[in-house]
């Protein structure tokens, strides 16, 4: 299954053979239709990430209709941003058995269902079965293969292109709120409800613009990173190894799956012929027969690929770097989220709401958010920076941040270290990139599934955790402090990991050039 040193990108000191041949490079990888695939998941992001990011509107309609506590109505939005991000590696079977294509428009479809059944809802739990389950899975459904159809189509400038797509989530955090307001102004919040599902049937456009690219153009893209990136990320060898010996076990069951489809396949080919003399409902017989045995096949092999992916022998857990970035991220959105849910508290407590009133401390976050994606974008993409240092410091600076904002209690200083954090968190465009370098773009779509399931659990437990806090303390400055420190250890994993990683394989290399 996996293609091991191609596939990661990094040099092994053998790539000849892949060097040697002059490759043609598909006009459409960093440019022609890959900009299309940006702009589809620009779009993406405007209408799923920004919309969430929008639920607080609704949420004060929602307290005012069904007179419910404040905790039981926050759990709707909740639901819907955690399941979007948490089923991501059920998606990551979906993409393997059907692609990215028809992923997405089947949850393009699945979103828009959500939003127009929740208009009709009667009472909260209503909204969690309709918003919160079905709407949150069909945000999933295109959030995912939106991030990995960019990352299949760029190869130079993936950072880039990632940094721009991603900023969809800024620009409709502005959009969709104005949006909302309006629609519940002049509508109604369950008229505006139908009316969003209409808007997002648009998502389905957005997913037929994901062309595939063939297996052959796919194969191009890797040799080409490569020969272009072999002196990158020697830290990460071990797991790149790893990959290695277990791709060898995976791509022979591959084998052995693809002989015992091709037997089914011709046994029914062969029932076939025999039928043509038959009547012409035994022909529709076969014709059934035959669909449904592609069918089994498809779904068969596509659940093979995603089963072995996570327990068999080629498990993506065998790479001990990317099991670190998993536990990174279980600490790491927690911390991004806890400010903006305690910012407004903070303001009122040094007496600075006149001045937040003027601008905001969120939305300096906000807009320097879409900024830092873009240039750590630009960052990453030049040739003598490493995409994994750029990640990496720019955590660093963000955990700092997080630690010392309690510290500061006039509005300059708040509002210094809150365009920091907007800068610093630019980096949530650099991890589908750095999930491809572990991985490869073979495994990227089950990969980035397992890293936003694991953010989904944090943005899920990480605020109710830092209220927790607060009522134990009765400060919010702990919130800070712990939530801090938990993701200061999720990057120490990050800085430590590679390094112990790197030292095994020269030990067993030695061992065997003695034996």
């Amino acid at each position: 299954m996996y293609a091991s040193r191609e596939d990661i990108g990094y040099d092994f000191g053998d790539d000849s053979k892949a060097g040697s041949k002059p490759i043609k490079p598909n006009p459409n990888i960093d440019g022609g239709w890959a900009w299309m695939i940006v702009l589809s998941s620009f779009l993406v992001h405007i209408l799923i990430m920004g919309s969430q990011m929008a639920l607080g509107i609704l949420n004060m309609e929602w307290l005012e209709e069904f007179n419910q506590s404040r905790g039981l109505t926050a759990w709707v939005s909740s639901l819907s941003m955690g399941i979007t991000l948490i089923v991501g590696p059920f998606i990551g079977l979906f993409i393997t058995m059907c692609g990215c294509r028809k992923t997405a428009i089947i949850g393009g479809i699945l979103n828009a269902l959500g939003w127009i059944l929740s208009a009709y809802a009667s009472n909260v739990h209503f909204l969690f079965l309709t918003f919160g389950v079905t709407a949150g899975v069909g945000s999933g459904m295109v959030y995912l293969p939106a991030v990995v159809m960019v990352g299949q189509y760029f190869q130079k400038r993936r950072a880039l292109a990632q940094g721009l797509s991603t900023t969809g989530t800024g620009f409709g955090a502005f959009l969709m709120t104005a949006l909302l307001k309006y629609l519940c102004r002049e509508f109604g919040w369950r008229n505006a409800m139908f009316i969003q599902g209409a808007i997002s049937l648009n998502l389905c456009v957005c997913g037929a613009l994901m062309r595939p690219l063939s297996h052959k153009d796919v194969n191009e893209k890797c040799v080409v990173r490569s020969n272009s990136e072999n002196n990158q990320a020697k830290a990460l060898s071990h797991s790149a190894e790893t990959l290695k010996s277990n791709g060898v076990l995976s791509e022979e069951t591959d084998k052995k799956e693809e002989a015992t489809n091709e037997e089914v396949l011709d046994s029914v080919k062969h029932i076939e012929t025999k039928g043509k003399s038959r009547s012409g409902k035994s022909m529709y017989g076969l014709l059934i027969l035959k669909t449904a045995s592609q069918l089994t096949i498809t779904v068969r092999k596509g659940f093979g690929i995603w089963y072995s992916s996570y327990f068999g022998a080629a498990s993506l857990f065998t790479n001990r770097v990317f099991v670190a970035f998993i536990i990174w991220a279980l600490f790491a959105y927690s911390s991004f989220v806890i400010p903006f849910i305690h910012l407004p508290e903070i303001v009122k407590q040094y007496n600075l709401s006149s001045q937040n009133n003027i601008f905001p401390l969120t939305s300096i976050i906000a807009i320097v958010h879409i900024f830092g994606k873009v240039i750590l974008g630009i960052i990453s993409d030049l040739p003598c920076i490493s995409t994994w240092n750029v990640f990496l410091m720019a955590n660093v600076t963000l955990v700092t941040c997080i630690l010392t904002l309690p510290l500061m209690q006039t509005y300059i200083s708040l509002a210094v270290i809150c365009a920091l954090i907007g800068f610093s968190s630019g980096y949530f465009s650099l991890m589908p990139v750095v999930t491809e370098d572990l991985v490869g773009t073979k495994h990227l779509a089950n990969a980035y599934g397992i890293i936003i399931c694991a953010n989904g659990i944090s943005a899920l437990l990480g605020p109710p955790f830092a209220g927790w806090i607060y009522d134990i303390t009765h400060k919010y400055d702990f919130s800070f402090y712990i939530c801090g420190l938990l993701y200061l250890v999720g990057i120490l994993f990050l800085f430590i990991q590679p390094y112990i990683g790197k030292k095994q394989p020269r030990e067993k290399s030695t061992e065997e050039e003695q034996v």
